[in-house]
């Protein structure tokens, strides 16, 4: 199959390439280049030509909470007051606490579509509820395999309930990566814990050991706000990534999500030990976390990818927010350039959760992309298309969407998903949720 358009961003960052495209075969791209010389090539395939639109690698969400959807409009007293009354007195009572697996799987169901929609084709999640144990992921994964994404599921042990359930959340992990193996698919697993002041130097270096023999990736929040890496001097007398970096945890094995308030010996530690880092510019706002120095650890050499945290899942908002705050917060215009936040939804996100092959459509890398409108108020060229799709584009312009050579989004309709009767899912348990909390 040829897939022909006016625009085709192949290796984001590199100059986009006016009327070409990609042949895939099976799940795979077998070819890259101009539409005329894949058609004269290929001339038995069958074409799509899509005229007006950009052919770009499917976006990776490096972290989000699917079950997040469900705090969505929560009914509260007072809003929180910080990050530590966030967690203390919202996040881990009234939602986490309160979950049980009917409401992880609606969510889980409602948010793959939402991210389907708007042209997310991985994705990783970090699951935290301490009362679905043990069996939540794997139920989990059978949702995502059905709705058709590269899922990289994970569990949050953590100790904030008891040493106990600390060890269930790690056997979870250990689970679902070992059923992913047995039955090998799209969806695979990593190992999470939540933060230093959940879970005790013991439990790092367990978790980090459990990682290192599965041959995963260890996901850890890092410094979301002021709190940790305040917490980790008072009762370590150092911060959170030297307490990392002393346990043997920081390095090229350790995924670590959030990096908001970081010292400079931190932001060195993260760089010299090759430690892959994850930035959520909307979540860091709604948590009064602050804006993390994503331009200077870039410039630095760390591999940086976007998430969405949960909260708002349209990439293209998460996309603008990078470009735009990091403007703001250094007062020059020509940091994060749309060509380099596009590079980070993209290759930035697939390097750092460890999967080099996604983000791209070279030959040889699977067939996951999708097709985005390009019929901009202004003449698109290669100069300015990086800031079109940045500044200018949102879900409701992607066309399509195809994972591992399926179609999974054809004309802005996610294929196979009422999305009628995932709402009513959804709405059912939240309100269930909500009576909890």
């Amino acid at each position: 199959m040829l897939l022909l358009a006016d625009w085709l961003i192949a290796e984001p960052g590199a100059p986009p390439v006016r009327d070409a495209g990609v042949r895939v075969v099976g799940d795979r791209v077998e070819a890259v280049g101009a539409s005329a010389d894949l058609v004269g090539r290929f001339p038995g395939d069958e074409q799509v030509r899509y005229g007006p639109a950009v052919i770009m690698p499917g976006f990776v969400n490096a972290h989000v909470h699917l079950y997040g959807v469900l705090a969505h409009g929560i009914p509260l007293d007072r809003a929180p007051s910080g990050f530590w009354p966030f967690l203390e007195e919202f996040w881990w009572p009234k939602v986490e606490d309160a979950l049980d697996l009917p409401m992880i799987l609606a969510a889980t169901d409602w948010v793959c579509a939402e991210m389907l929609r708007g042209g997310i084709t991985t994705f990783v999640d970090v699951l935290e509820a301490p009362n679905v144990l043990p069996g939540a992921l794997v139920a989990q994964r059978e949702v995502v395999e059905r709705r058709g994404l590269r899922g990289i599921l994970s569990f949050e042990a953590t100790e904030r309930v008891d040493a106990a359930n600390g060890r269930l959340g790690l056997d979870e992990n250990a689970a679902l990566i070992g059923d992913c193996r047995a039955r090998p698919g799209l969806v695979d697993g990593l190992v999470s814990i939540h933060t230093t002041f959940t879970c005790p130097p013991e439990m790092i270096r367990e978790a980090a050991e459990l990682a290192g023999d599965l041959g995963v990736l260890l996901h850890a929040h890092v410094n979301e706000g002021v709190h940790e890496g305040e917490w980790c001097e008072a009762n370590h007398g150092m911060r959170t990534l030297e307490l990392y970096d002393r346990l043997g945890v920081a390095g090229p094995g350790f995924l670590a999500s959030q990096c908001v308030q970081l010292s400079d010996a931190e932001r060195r530690i993260i760089a010299d030990r090759g430690v892959r880092a994850v930035h959520m510019p909307l979540s860091n706002c709604e948590v009064g976390g602050g804006i993390a120095p994503v331009p200077e650890l870039i410039d630095a050499g760390v591999t940086v990818g976007l998430g969405t945290d949960g909260y708002v899942n349209d990439f293209f908002e998460v996309m603008r927010a990078a470009c735009l705050l990091h403007k703001a917060r250094l007062l020059d215009p020509t940091v994060m350039p749309a060509d380099r936040v596009v590079r980070m939804a993209t290759v930035g996100g697939a390097d750092a959760v460890g999967r080099p092959e996604l983000g791209r459509l070279d030959v040889g890398c699977p067939a996951d992309l999708q097709v985005v409108d390009a019929e901009f108020p202004t003449p698109a060229s290669a100069h300015n298309l990086a800031d079109q799709l940045v500044l200018y584009r949102n879900h409701t312009h992607v066309r399509d969407v195809m994972v591992a050579g399926q179609w999974r989004v054809r004309g802005g309709e996610v294929l196979d998903a009422d999305l009628g009767a995932l709402r009513a899912a959804v709405h059912r348990e939240a309100r269930r949720l909500w009576e909890r909390a």
